[in-house]
């Protein structure tokens, strides 16, 4: 192992937090999704936590159309930003941070979305990054003219084609194809722009894009699926990851089997950064620690956790039919995230979980939860890393600001009196600071 290596981490900045409950802690900013100036003040924050990356998580619909339930949710997209619009904000009140943003391939052109990101990459200095997803969110469907999504293998098929069109794109442009020469009159050489002219099975695209490379080459390509399909595509494209696992074992698992996939496509595992998700109460007594998560599972409302557990089910049980006290039943197959159906029903099994118990699991997303001091928390973020589980981590805020003004008070200082953790930014793009090459 490299003595230089050292964790990077990653902020999720949902606008309700990411705890179904964050948007009701009494500290909290609740309406972050409309609210630029706290926007901006979150993004400077993490930037003096000195985080490799932003992570804003979207979906182009409420998740529901049930108003009741809709009224008092915090994690069903109801009231916020756009994410690339609000990330071009973003870019002009920081200087290091990466700026990465979620936008699926199943309801999008890859023309339009090479070009949008291309311009928040290049007007960012080289900070953007792509979290590709295909479409979890059943309620999409309606959006864009469809009663139903197309089946899972079909949406990755998609995807797998949409990502070749847009890293195609991208790669147009030579570094120096722009000579912008007065004298000659020569804006450009046409000899160093490629024209992508594609044609498969869901796309024809001509190109080239009108956009010209950025500082890091290209965008970083995020992506978060855990299924068979999503982990062969994230060894074969994906520069970053971000993963849930219930415990380091389960991290451990993944890792080795999206890395170990990695060579049969032609690259090395270094080009992949592997950070889990992990939920964060820290205080410098464990007991308030301990107190501060209590007080977070109390603000739970039951119909939340339970609407937002069948969400992550994957639509396919009414939980209303069961109580708080009874097991999950079996369940047919999701055709939503097939991933978190899998994790979920594994744990309620082998753990003997109750629907309470699991809807406040699942409050976080189903992250990890490290509780405790700052020199707990960073053992387990030391053994997670060093024991092959993760090459840094995304801490999933609960609520803003006071999740994010306690990781960096608390736990930033120890990361770096242990030498895991940079002390300054080592450079100006998002590939630069997570350690990959210039895209190319």
């Amino acid at each position: 192992m490299r003595t230089d290596r050292k964790i990077h981490l990653g902020l999720y900045a949902t606008a309700t937090g990411a705890n179904v409950a964050g948007w009701r802690h009494p500290g909290a900013v609740a309406d972050l999704g409309a609210n630029i100036e706290q926007a901006a003040e979150l993004a400077r924050e993490a930037e003096c936590g000195l985080f490799d990356l932003l992570f804003l998580a979207d979906s182009m619909a409420m998740r529901g159309h049930n108003w009741e339930i809709l009224s008092r949710g915090s994690t069903r997209y109801v009231a916020q930003f756009e994410p690339v619009t609000l990330l071009s904000a973003l870019a002009m009140v920081t200087r290091h941070v990466g700026l990465v943003a979620t936008h699926n391939t199943t309801y999008e052109e890859p023309y339009m979305l090479a070009r949008k990101f291309a311009s928040l990459d290049l007007l960012s200095g080289g900070r953007a990054g792509w979290n590709l997803v295909t479409s979890s969110n059943m309620d999409e469907a309606p959006n864009f003219s469809h009663d139903r999504h197309p089946p899972h293998a079909e949406r990755y098929e998609r995807a797998e084609e949409f990502v070749d069109v847009v890293a195609g794109l991208w790669t147009g442009w030579a570094p120096d194809a722009l000579p912008r020469d007065k004298e000659s009159g020569i804006f450009f050489d046409p000899a160093k722009v490629s024209v992508l002219n594609h044609e498969g099975r869901h796309f024809q695209v001509r190109g080239p894009l009108n956009v010209p490379p950025s500082p890091q080459g290209h965008t970083v390509i995020v992506q978060a699926g855990a299924s068979e399909p999503g982990k062969a595509m994230a060894a074969r494209t994906a520069e970053v990851i971000f993963g849930l696992h219930p415990d380091m074992a389960a991290a451990r698992a993944f890792y080795e089997d999206v890395k170990g996939r990695m060579p049969d496509y032609g690259r090395d595992p270094g080009e992949l950064v592997i950070m889990p998700g992990i939920s964060v109460f820290v205080d410098e007594d464990a007991g308030r620690a301990a107190k501060k998560r209590q007080e977070m599972l109390d603000l739970i409302d039951p119909v939340v956790g339970r609407d937002f557990l069948r969400h992550m089910l994957g639509d396919v049980i009414d939980l209303d039919a069961l109580g708080d006290d009874e097991m999950l039943p079996d369940l047919a197959e999701s055709n939503a995230n097939r991933s978190a159906q899998e994790r979920i029903l594994k744990s309620a099994r082998e753990e003997g979980l109750t629907i309470r118990d699991l809807y406040q699991r699942q409050a976080s997303k189903g992250a990890p939860c490290f509780v405790g001091t700052p020199e707990q928390l960073v053992d387990e973020m030391q053994a997670w890393f060093e024991g092959g589980a993760a090459d840094g981590f995304i801490f999933l805020m609960d609520y803003f600001p006071g999740s994010l003004t306690d990781f960096n008070r608390l736990v930033v200082p120890e990361l770096q009196r242990r030498g895991l953790y940079r002390a300054e930014y080592e450079a100006t793009t998002l590939r630069g600071n997570l350690g990959l090459a210039r895209g190319c």
